[in-house]
């Protein structure tokens, strides 16, 4: 009997966590309009606090090492948005000459088969869909790239305030939790989302100005577009760098030739192999502690919650839920099941504690 009472228990406390978390997750997408640009605060504030500290040790005040670092990113995004903005209405305005050389290539390629024999007609390959779309479709997407960049002041009034926080953020947390494993514990996750964000944004920035420069010396159109297009995708896990190529390649296509996008698409291929699959590897390592299902998963599921910008930052997410997850006494073992194994799980946790500077609470 005791026994029973302890499954009926646990089962209960179970079904009652899954209907918490479907309404959690409907909570997500109907909040996804004040959440998102809270989030990419934090988590710009995360790549932030390093030259930040660094700005401090040179005995600068707080207030002028937060205007600083605020300054040069508010720049940066402001500078990315305006070349977006511009780069839009010029796709725009040569939608009409993509779309007729885009019926030209595939007139060409018809009446090709058709002179060798093969019937077909172009209602049997597209049916009533439009291949043209695919350019509106693209200058959608520049769109809502645009809205995200956009949305810049909240971001940086949110950015103040946690640059601000920072310094006295550990000692908060020291009075409320105490000098124990929790707190350790905290250090370790912000520890490994830091270097995973840091090491990220070094390797997307050298894809996204090697494939500027691709599309550049190729002739491309808009090439800092799609060196932005690379940057940003690379954060998105397995099949960002693809996703960044079609537009390019396409383009590369469509005024330049086959040959051209040949050159192109072998260019994003090279880029990827040497910097996805040798570079950043040795540099992430496993420090994570995901395995490659978990990443893709989450990478749909966030997309699914928040959308393209939910895909972004579906790895940092993600490993918040397995740590938090850890410390739970009913779902520890989900937590593990995120993880690749137990044991290069406790080896990452155990190289990040020893990285991890000793947590000093702060004397101001």
């Amino acid at each position: 009997m005791a026994d029973e009472a302890i499954t009926h228990g646990r089962g209960a406390r179970t079904l009652l966590a899954l209907a918490c978390l479907v309404i959690l997750i409907a909570g997500l997408k109907a909040a996804s309009g004040l959440l998102l640009p809270i989030l990419v605060a934090v988590f710009l504030s995360l790549l932030c606090i390093p030259p930040m500290n660094r700005l401090q040790e040179m005995r600068l005040p707080d207030w002028l090492a937060i205007t600083i670092v605020i300054s040069g990113a508010t720049l940066v995004v402001l500078v990315l948005t305006l070349i977006l903005a511009e780069s839009v209405s010029d796709f725009q305005s040569r939608i009409p000459h993509y779309r007729q050389r885009l019926d030209s290539i595939i007139n060409d390629g018809i009446a090709w088969l058709n002179a060798r024999g093969l019937e077909v007609k172009r209602k049997d390959l597209f049916g009533k869909s439009n291949p043209g779309e695919l350019m509106n479709q693209a200058a959608d997407g520049m769109k809502a790239l645009l809205s995200i960049l956009s949305n810049v002041l909240l971001v940086v009034l949110t950015m103040v305030f946690i640059l601000f926080e920072a310094n006295s953020f550990k000692t908060k947390m020291t009075h409320a939790f105490g000098d124990d494993s929790d707190l350790s514990d905290f250090d370790v996750m912000t520890n490994r989302i830091r270097k995973y964000l840091a090491i990220k944004t070094w390797v997307s920035f050298g894809t996204g100005a090697l494939a500027g420069l691709l599309c550049w010396a190729t002739g491309v159109d808009f090439p800092w577009v799609w060196a932005l297009v690379a940057f940003l995708f690379n954060f998105v896990p397995n099949i960002g760098s693809v996703l960044a190529a079609v537009l390019p390649v396409t383009l590369a296509l469509l005024d330049r030739g086959v040959g051209t996008a040949i050159v192109v698409g072998s260019g994003y291929a090279a880029i990827n192999l040497v910097i996805g699959n040798l570079l950043e590897p040795k540099l992430m390592g496993r420090r994570l502690g995901l395995s490659t299902l978990v990443v893709f998963l989450s990478l749909l599921f966030w997309g699914w919650v928040w959308g393209p910008v939910g895909m972004l930052l579906s790895v940092p997410l993600t490993v918040i839920v397995k740590i938090a997850l850890e410390h739970s006494d009913d779902f520890r073992w989900v937590a593990v099941m995120l993880g690749p194994s137990p044991d290069a799980d406790a080896a990452a946790s155990s190289a990040d504690r020893q990285d991890s500077p000793p947590v000093v609470p702060d004397q101001s």
